[in-house]
């Protein structure tokens, strides 16, 4: 068995919020198999930008004025719930969604992905940047 407490996980601010991840790739603990952290959606970490991924469940952990928006489309996500802690989201794959909070309120989660495939925008374009170099030599 391994350990970390969130305050010995090192934040890493990307746009919309900043993570800890604990497990998966890029993590304090590698996997292959899962990928479990902390986000934190603050305005240090600027406006989260409408996304879609593989299938999470979100542990809302802390929520001060926030909301979780979804839909069809990054351009319509017509459907809104306010957040309270101890709230768990299932989010289906490719489900276009964002956190939202009011000035003063930010919004923290535990995430939780079944596989280190398609977990974040960010990360997905380093695969394919690693992937079109490794190409490239290749040929």
């Amino acid at each position: 068995m391994e350990y970390v407490k969130r305050k010995d996980l090192e934040i890493d601010a990307l746009p919309g919020r900043g993570l800890r991840r604990a497990i998966g790739k890029n993590s304090h603990f590698d996997s292959d198999s899962m990928c479990v952290g902390y986000a934190l959606y603050h305005k240090e970490y600027g406006v989260m930008q409408p996304h879609h991924h593989a299938e999470e469940t979100v542990i809302i952990t802390r929520a001060e004025k926030g909301w979780v928006a979804w839909g069809d489309d990054e351009h319509n996500l017509d459907h809104k719930a306010p957040l309270e802690e101890g709230m768990i989201l299932h989010i289906p794959e490719n489900e276009w969604h964002a956190f939202y909070y009011e000035e003063g309120g930010c919004v923290e989660i535990i995430f939780i992905y079944g596989d280190t495939k398609n977990c974040r925008p960010e990360d997905n374009k380093k695969e394919e940047n690693n992937h079109a170099g490794n190409n490239e030599r290749d040929s």
